[in-house]
């Protein structure tokens, strides 16, 4: 596993810390993925149905992890500074602030991992999220419409029935972190990846 901290400008009240790890498919399959399990963790989430990132497929989610033989593991802890996290936010505000700060992140990631498709050829990223390349509740699925951005979407993990919980601390050894009433944690983890055919 390995580790890399950065911080940016962009980055105000927080800084970031990167973590890589690489699995067999076959051991992740075995070890870290229940498709029953998360599908019904799925239906609980507003983006079941109604994006096209999530479930349910027309297809099997194990026979999508088949296709690919490793899979690069990329971590992003997002380390809150103590000023964030001694303040109390209200409900509205701490809602802003997360989706700020994981939208950007997420893209972030996301931008590696595409250039990393390009590098491994036949391989496809994994998303840390549902997808966000259309705005909140205008994906098209709602509407019965194809994805408008089909060669940018991608699957997440935990939307093939993958652990993320697990996953991060069996192989970037890390742990989540969890908001309570108007806080912020020390840190969030985001986790996605890239399937890779060799």
């Amino acid at each position: 596993m390995e580790s890399l901290e950065r911080s940016s400008p962009v980055r105000t009240g927080y800084q970031v810390q990167d973590f890589t790890a690489e699995v067999s498919v076959e051991e992740y399959l075995r070890d870290c993925v229940n498709v029953a399990e998360f599908l019904e963790c799925c239906k609980a989430c507003p983006n079941y149905q109604m994006v096209w990132s999530c479930p349910p497929y027309d297809f099997n989610p194990e026979d999508y992890w088949r296709q690919y033989r490793r899979l690069f593991l990329f971590g992003r802890k997002i380390i809150f500074s103590e000023e964030m996290t001694s303040k109390t936010y209200t409900p509205e505000n701490l809602q802003e602030l997360t989706d700020t700060i994981l939208k950007f992140e997420k893209q972030d990631m996301s931008t590696a991992l595409f250039a990393m498709e390009r590098q491994y050829k036949g391989s496809v990223s994994l998303c840390a999220g549902y997808c966000q390349r259309c705005s909140r509740g205008h994906c098209t699925r709602s509407e019965g419409k194809p994805c408008l951005h089909s060669d940018q979407m991608r699957y997440s993990i935990e939307s093939l029935g993958g652990n993320v919980g697990l996953t991060i601390t069996r192989y970037l050894h890390q742990e989540l972190l969890w908001m309570t009433e108007g806080k912020l944690p020390e840190y969030f983890i985001l986790v996605s990846g890239l399937l890779k055919k060799e």
